[in-house]
């Protein structure tokens, strides 16, 4: 089959070779893969990939083979699926507690765009509890888990504020169900009874200071790249007794097919969008790519196979 692979190469980061199609183990199904889309995760692995490994971690297709061992989708049924890797190809094998059905009228374009940010946002608002009437600052919003918390935030009673540079994302985050965008954490008027915070380096001793007393910090990216320098005694100005949370996306006791349902029920109800910022036949990624590290893409890149 056909695959997109890792070259370690700026400047095409990816290239298109012949691999052996993958065969499905007992509780995994055989995807024909319609359209994949690119996380930030992956764009960073690019950079300096491991040997053997294939990007592809977000997918939406047709089951043509299903579970030997009877469990998941049928084949035939239409699917969105979080494969470990390798998903950026004709064909991956997807385990099938990390599968969900798609219904009429979802096409796999927008159900594409799902899986890691719509995962990862689900699990962050778990993990922060219960949202109605707490005040909420999320960092690094204009990305497509931003656009997903403060939907879903909004509509769970939160009163949230999002970070962003770009005044055309800030306004479709008020759209969305921000109750206000600022364009660096330090303009954010706090206290915030909940921080959520994804750029580190210097924004996340900015947003902690916006913190109430006991209140808490869920610490879910580093996307600037740069570490972090926190300085105990800086607590004391404001965020005294915080707890400051580190959250990866992964550590569920929710399966993964599970929370893809719920987020396939919730966007053919019409209450989470996906923003899709480019939509491209998958002969592009390498452009796309670029488009993306250079920042002139905002929301979900989504390539399309067929």
């Amino acid at each position: 089959m056909k695959a997109l692979v890792a070259t370690g190469r700026a400047a095409e980061p990816v290239r298109f070779a012949e691999v052996e199609q993958p065969r499905p183990g007992p509780g995994e199904a055989l995807v024909k893969v319609e359209a994949f889309s690119v996380n930030r995760g992956e764009t960073f692995q690019l950079e300096a990939p491991r040997a053997g490994w294939r990007p592809g971690k977000d997918v939406a297709g047709l089951v043509v083979q299903a579970a030997a061992d009877g469990s998941g989708p049928a084949a035939c049924r239409r699917v969105v699926g979080h494969p470990p890797a390798g998903g950026w190809a004709e064909y991956v094998c997807v385990p099938t507690s990390s599968l969900a059905e798609l219904p009429d009228g979802l096409d796999a374009v927008r159900a594409a765009a799902l899986p890691l940010a719509g995962l990862t946002a689900l699990r962050l608002l778990r993990a922060a509890g219960p949202l109605a009437g707490r005040r909420v600052l999320l960092t690094g919003a204009s990305g497509g888990v931003g656009h997903y918390v403060t939907e879903l935030a909004a509509a769970a009673g939160a009163e949230l504020t999002a970070v962003t540079a770009s005044a055309e994302r800030g306004r479709r985050l008020v759209e969305l169900g921000a109750a206000e965008v600022v364009h660096e954490p330090a303009a954010a008027r706090g206290p915030y009874d909940l921080v959520l915070e994804s750029t580190g380096g210097a924004a996340l001793p900015v947003a902690l200071a916006r913190l109430a007393r006991r209140g808490t910090l869920i610490w879910f990216g580093q996307a600037s790249r740069t570490p972090v320098t926190l300085d105990f005694f800086d607590f004391f100005k404001g965020p005294e007794s915080a707890v400051v949370r580190h959250f990866h996306y992964a550590d569920s006791d929710v399966p993964d097919g599970a929370d893809l349902a719920t987020l396939v029920r919730l966007t053919r109800e019409g209450r989470l969008t996906p923003e899709l910022g480019r939509v491209a036949p998958w002969a592009e990624t390498a452009a796309v790519l670029t488009d993306l590290r250079e920042r002139r893409i905002r929301g979900k890149a989504v390539l399309t196979l067929a």
